[in-house]
């Protein structure tokens, strides 16, 4: 535990909070902004800053929880879908945001936002296509 991490104080009681699961390892809880009723943010109690440090186990089990809050969330407040959000630069204690999406500004990467007729629209229209070589050369790159 941090001492002035606040998903810490949570996760180990000493922080209000409106519980959506816990077990021992893992939490599901509203935040104090959620951006549409039925957001929820899943965390692993442990301090783990960045989302790509958590064991993979653990990890598995965030999204499994996160599946299933998700899941349920669908069927109470009806979201077009659940967005999935990983961003890391609010609170450093990895975290991922459930997010219900009405429509395609409820998550969306800048990078695919344009302006067409007066609306803001989203597309990779401007979005440059790297050739398949390119393209390859970045997936061998990350292979596993």
């Amino acid at each position: 535990m941090i001492d002035t991490c606040p998903f810490c104080a949570i996760a180990q009681g000493d922080a209000p909070v409106s519980t959506v699961y816990e077990d021992e390892a893992v939490m599901a809880f509203i935040p104090l902004h959620p951006v549409y009723p039925g957001a929820c943010l899943v965390i692993p109690k442990a301090h783990i800053d960045h989302f790509t440090d958590i064991p993979d186990p653990l990890a598995a089990k965030v999204i499994v929880v996160a599946q299933q809050v998700g899941r349920k969330i669908m069927t109470v407040y009806k979201p077009l879908r659940i967005g999935m959000l990983v961003h890391g630069f609010t609170v450093a204690h990895a975290h991922l945001h459930l997010i219900p999406q009405y429509g395609p500004l409820d998550i969306m990467h800048k990078h695919y936002a344009y302006c067409e007729d007066g609306n803001v629209k989203f597309g990779d229209k401007d979005i440059p296509t790297p050739s398949r070589q390119e393209l390859d050369q970045m997936a061998s790159t990350l292979k596993l």
